[in-house]
This record gives C-alpha cells, sequence and structure tokens, in this order.
C-alpha cells in the first residue's frame, strides 16, 4: 500500500534517511556541468603557438653581489646561446636585477652577435679548426658518421648551430662556460666553406 501512495503523490521514497534526487530538473532540462560549460565557452581547439625564431639554451645563470654603502646589491647574469639548428648561431650576456629580464637581455645580445656557419648539405663541416679565446681552448674536428662528441657549452652551441658528425675537444682546463662557448663560435667562425 506504502508503494502506491508514493507513485500517486509524486513524492521519491526515501531510503536511509536521504531522499533519492532526481536527475532531471523541474522543466524536464538536464543539469549542466558547470566545467562541462565552460570548456565549450571557450571555442573548442586552442590557437597554436607561433614558434620562435631561435631555439635558446641558458648555459649560466648566476647571482652577482655588489657592496654598496647600505648593504649588498644583488643582481643576475645570464649567458645564453641560441641558433637556428640551419646554420646560424649566436652567444649572449645579460645582467638585470630580475632573472626574465636578464634573459631577454641575453637573447638581444646573442641576437646581435650571430654567426653563420659554413657548412655542406649535410651539415658538415669541411676541416679541422682550433682556437683559442681568454683560457679556453677548443678543437673541433669533422668525424664522419660518429654524431655529435662534444662536452660543456661547445655540445649546446655546435647543437644549436645544427653542426652534425663532429667531434670537439677542450684543450684547456677552464670550467668557464661562457669562455667555452664563445671559443666555439670563434672556432666557427674561422671555417671557411
Amino acid at each position: 500500500m506504502a508503494e502506491n501512495t508514493t507513485k500517486e503523490t509524486g513524492t521519491a521514497p526515501v531510503t536511509n534517511g536521504k531522499a533519492d534526487v532526481p536527475a532531471n530538473d523541474t522543466n524536464g532540462e538536464r543539469k549542466r556541468n558547470p566545467r562541462r560549460q565552460r570548456r565549450t565557452r571557450r571555442g573548442g581547439r586552442r590557437q597554436e603557438r607561433t614558434r620562435p625564431e631561435f631555439e635558446q639554451k641558458i648555459v649560466a645563470i648566476r647571482r652577482v653581489t655588489r657592496v654598496m654603502g647600505g648593504g649588498r646589491r644583488f643582481s643576475f647574469s645570464v649567458a645564453m646561446v641560441i641558433g637556428d639548428k640551419r646554420g646560424k648561431v649566436g652567444v649572449g650576456v645579460g645582467k638585470a636585477g630580475d632573472t626574465q629580464l636578464a634573459i631577454e637581455k641575453a637573447y638581444r645580445d646573442a641576437k646581435k652577435k650571430m654567426v653563420t656557419v659554413p657548412m655542406n648539405k649535410d651539415q658538415h663541416i669541411a676541416h679541422d679548426v682550433e682556437t683559442k679565446y681568454a683560457s679556453s681552448e677548443v678543437m673541433i674536428m669533422p668525424a664522419p658518421g660518429r654524431g655529435l662528441v662534444a662536452g660543456s657549452s661547445v655540445r649546446t652551441v655546435l647543437e644549436l648551430a645544427g653542426v652534425k658528425d663532429v667531434t670537439a675537444k677542450l684543450l684547456s682546463r677552464s670550467k668557464n662556460k661562457l669562455n667555452n662557448a664563445r671559443a666555439t663560435v670563434q672556432a666557427l667562425e674561422q671555417l671557411n666553406g
């Protein structure tokens, strides 16, 4: 008998003290999930982000301190290598109070100091080259079929320049990544196609 009364009155039967809530609204429409609504409002697919002109890698980032009358002042120094992997590469330095600002300055500086590496169609260099910049000494040799064999910031410069099948050797004991990168760029400049 109890079942008949609930059907006639239209109230939901009570189970364990809680009423079952119907999925449909009073008008017979389904309630929308607010998350789903937000997704559809955005317009479906995202716009593709434009790729930057050059790829970039930070070689060294350091916090620099200068002592003033009122105490210490901190700033950041960033060394960066940029390149298009098709023969153009540059090394730049940026200094600012904020890391993001320093990175932007380094990018602009590297763009200003770009060099073009003479390579053949297979992206190989023509001959051995050796150079010295400050206390860093670098030697780069073509090595067909071996891939890119280099370490430290020399590898970064060669990768972003797009050079393939070379072996590079740091002849100095210098650990200065910026000078090693600059020595590599100087060596690549000495190449003749």
